[in-house]
């Protein structure tokens, strides 16, 4: 059962956060998850994927963005998304349960771009959250808007010094394998790009698919953990 606690933004406003304590065999691992744009932390996806992830012996961390947790339905800005995402880091530094755990942070798809915007600046911004960063975790990438594979969001990347993994789906409107590949081909540090055949942007796949959905998202999970292990 997941446990719920506050976490104050750079603003002061309050969002809430939930811990999925790891079941079983820990991997001594904490991981913070961040929701997409435009579902919360209470979405089946993130809700499965960090009930998943606990059950495979890691400590999760999810949290709503301030927009989220007001019922907004434009994002903040992006100074706001940092800063919360930081703040998420620094109040999960301070649970003594995680004291000796590896940290990583990422996302689904905005969440994973905004935890690598803070991974970029780890070491640079003033008050940072601090730390070792073990690595980042991508489920779907946004490389790009739908339908404009020109304003790719990847200049920022080269400047992460953790390791990286990036899960993607062959379908994903965000970006492709495909069109991520070079793009991680040039990066200083080590990133893994995992394939998901056939999935969308949610690696959600066709029902006609050779493999069933519930098998996908299992193998994503594992994926993950396995990655993490090594």
């Amino acid at each position: 059962m997941a446990e719920r606690f506050s976490i104050n933004t750079p603003r002061g406003d309050a969002v809430s956060a939930f811990e999925y304590a790891a079941d079983g065999r820990k991997l001594g691992a904490t991981f913070i998850l961040a929701h997409g744009a435009g579902a919360p932390q209470s979405s089946p996806w993130i809700v499965q994927a960090a009930r998943g992830l606990a059950q495979r012996g890691v400590d999760v961390i999810t949290f709503n963005f301030l927009y989220m947790e007001q019922r907004k339905k434009a994002p903040d800005k992006a100074e706001l998304l940092e800063g919360t995402y930081t703040a998420v880091v620094k109040a999960v530094r301070e649970r003594p349960a995680f004291g000796s755990n590896r940290l990583f942070i990422g996302g689904k798809s905005m969440g994973g771009r905004m935890a690598s915007h803070i991974a970029s600046k780890w070491d640079e911004a003033e008050g940072g959250p601090g730390g070792k960063l073990s690595g980042l975790i991508f489920f779907g990438y946004p490389l790009h808007p739908p339908g404009k594979p020109q304003q790719q969001r990847s200049a920022h990347l080269p400047l992460i010094r953790a390791r990286m993994l990036f899960i993607q789906g062959t379908r994903d409107a965000f970006g492709t394998p495909d069109e991520l590949q070079p793009v991680l081909d040039g990066l200083p540090v080590a990133a893994t790009l995992s394939v998901v055949d056939g999935g969308d942007h949610s690696f959600s796949v066709p029902k006609s698919a050779p493999v069933k959905q519930a098998q996908v998202n299992e193998s994503i999970l594992d994926t993950a953990v396995e990655w993490m292990r090594k």
